[in-house]
């Protein structure tokens, strides 16, 4: 067995929040990675647009620095556990991780998922608390908390006695102990040297490499990412492609090494470096890349299943193509199976109908961030409502649990854990944090559907959730649905004020005067439990007679816009999401309101 001592390779888990790309750029900074007038970007490492306006990672990627002539290769992980794909395959390229806490917070849920997978893989931890400039910081409570946290996820002697770093990740300082003066992250970095193992594994033996990532390029096509495990590998070498398919033989294009944020060609990269490899055309993720001659597999990644699904269909609305630019099934079908090639956790399979295609993922933001992207490449598409991924055990119905956590302040605790009751939640384990109480439950996977709009609604923008898959379970019995019917529109046309305002005592309304609408489209909810077909085009008839109270302006209640998560979760099973680049609409299944009646009719015999 070799050593490379030249190289850490190591993996950064923190919740959503926690400070985890501003530290990835105060080290990027601090190893003069950089060019003296080059700009450096605030946020490196969320480079992608959903990434930065949610204020979440979804796509690890991967970036190098340099210390003391040693090479660390730093690989983001997503914070949230629907990405848990992204976070399985991450694992596989490391030899220890910086667990990145918050010395407010603490450690959360989403920490918890990814640090249970990275004390499985026998990972060597190194606990950075992050944010200790913050005036409410409650550093000691904190260790004590990821003290217990490992504990509960049954770290052995050696995981138990992890090393602590204090950092304000802003101002770019580490610390040993709260008490010593620091200008920099030399601390950090020189821990990261002495605790992080360098990569070991037989440097002249037969290559063994496995994809952890694929990457699509206009102009070299696919690039493939890993870890090289064993041996050496060379530009334009031939090499086998080992999967469950069988062995192939390919030759490698190009060598890439991490260089900062940059990609640098290299002729030959040995054991213990990530590379970027094009010119394997036919590769997928999980495939071993191994010596032509001696090829011997690797094991292949494997990832939580999925738990949610939802159909996505070719838009049949009347107002279908008039902004996007993919619209037919067929582009529909590349792009999602093109999708899933790259990102491990979802599935795609076809249905009965040439048009709809089923989509299984790890959860509501992960499908509503594949949606999201796809509108604003220029696709249209109508979404069915989300629904749990149930699974047969000894003639038993068995379903998804989620580890659900909810921060609220005292006053709004009865209010959510009465909506949390209806839903089959369990309350495991309640704390009092700071002033708030934090709530962690278990509860079915289909109870969390929209259980988010309600939280912020209930307690006035002030609740805070997270929750991380637990198991699966024998069913728990009916769970409560909508309980308020849909105000649809029985007509195209373009909705007045006067028609908006004679209707605004029936419900909420989701849309403003001067917006087009058609036959069968929701325009608000019913303030009772069944639907009703409304006008809201209604013009105001003119007479030559003047009304004494005529002049009076029309007063409208601002209508109700929902976001695509929230739409996917407002919906009933008989209910569309129609998406295009530029709108998010709701709608019947059935537009045309007799056909409707008689199916709902027939429905109830």
């Amino acid at each position: 067995m070799g050593v490379n001592s030249e190289r850490r390779n190591i993996a950064i888990i923190a919740h959503v929040d926690h400070g985890k790309t501003t530290l990835v750029d105060a080290m990027l900074k601090q190893s003069h990675i950089f060019r003296k007038n080059e700009q450096v970007a605030e946020r490196v490492m969320d480079s992608g647009d959903l990434e930065r306006e949610r204020g979440i990672t979804i796509l690890s990627k991967n970036t190098a620095i340099l210390y003391k002539g040693i090479k660390i290769n730093i690989v983001d992980t997503p914070g949230h556990a629907d990405f848990g794909g992204e976070v399985e395959r991450v694992l596989n390229m490391v030899d220890g991780v910086l667990l990145l806490v918050d010395a407010f917070e603490g450690p959360m849920p989403q920490t918890k998922y990814v640090l249970r997978k990275a004390l499985e893989h026998k990972l060597k931890p190194i606990v950075v608390i992050n944010k200790i400039d913050r005036p409410e910081a409650r550093v000691d409570e904190v260790y004590d908390e990821v003290l217990e946290l490992f504990m509960e996820l049954d770290a052995d002697d050696e995981q138990l006695d992890f090393p602590v770093i204090y950092t304000a990740a802003k101002q770019g300082i580490a610390k040993k102990d709260m008490h010593d003066e620091s200008r920099n992250l030399q601390p950090l970095m020189e821990t990261i040297l002495k605790e992080i193992p360098p990569p070991e594994g037989e440097l002249d033996a037969p290559l063994q490499l496995v994809v952890t990532t694929l990457e699509a390029d206009d102009y070299v096509g696919k690039i493939a990412i890993g870890r090289v495990q064993r041996g050496k590998i060379k530009s334009g070498e031939t090499i086998a492609l080992m999967s469950e398919g069988g062995i192939k033989k390919a030759k490698v294009g190009k060598v890439f090494t991490y260089d900062g944020l940059n990609r640098v060609e290299t002729p030959e990269a040995q054991m213990g470096e990530i590379v970027a490899l094009t010119g394997l055309s036919e590769v997928s993720i999980g495939d071993t890349v191994a010596d032509a001659e001696h090829p011997e597999a690797l094991p292949s990644i494997r990832v939580d299943e999925p738990t949610l699904s939802v159909t996505f269909g070719v838009n049949t609305s009347p107002f279908a193509g008039q902004e996007g630019q993919f619209l037919t099934s067929r582009h529909i079908r590349d792009r999602l199976f093109k999708e899933a090639q790259t990102n491990v956790a979802l599935r795609v399979e076809e249905t009965d109908s040439a048009d709809v295609f089923k989509v299984s993922g790890r959860g509501e933001l992960h499908l509503s961030i594949l949606i999201e992207t796809m509108r604003r490449e220029g696709y249209e598409m109508q979404i069915g409502k989300p629904e749990v991924v149930y699974k047969l055990i000894d003639g038993k119905k068995y379903e998804p649990i989620e580890n659900l956590t909810v921060e609220v302040s005292q006053e709004y605790m009865g209010t959510v854990m009465e909506s949390l009751g209806r839903r089959k939640a369990e309350l495991k384990n309640m704390q009092n944090v700071a002033g708030y109480m934090r709530l962690n439950f278990l509860i079915p996977a289909r109870g969390l559907i929209g259980f988010r709009s309600e939280l912020l609604t209930s307690t006035r923008g002030n609740g805070i959730m997270n929750h991380v898959f637990h198991g699966y379970e024998p069913y728990k019995g009916d769970i409560p649905g909508r309980s308020r019917g849909s105000l649809v529109a029985f007509e195209m046309g373009e909705t007045t004020g006067y028609g908006i305002f004679n209707l605004q005592d029936r419900g909420i309304m989701f849309i403003e005067p001067g917006q087009k609408v058609y036959e069968g489209m929701i325009v608000g909810e019913n303030s009772r439990e069944m639907d009703i077909d409304i006008n809201p085009c209604k013009q105001k008839h003119q007479t030559n007679i003047r009304a004494s109270n005529s002049d009076e302006a029309i007063r409208l209640v601002p209508p109700r816009f929902m976001s695509l998560e929230q739409a996917m979760e407002y919906i009933n099973d008989d209910e569309l999401v129609e998406v295009t680049p530029k709108s998010i609409r709701l709608r019947k299944m059935i537009l045309d309101r007799t056909t409707r009646g008689r199916a709902a009719k027939n429905a109830r015999k």
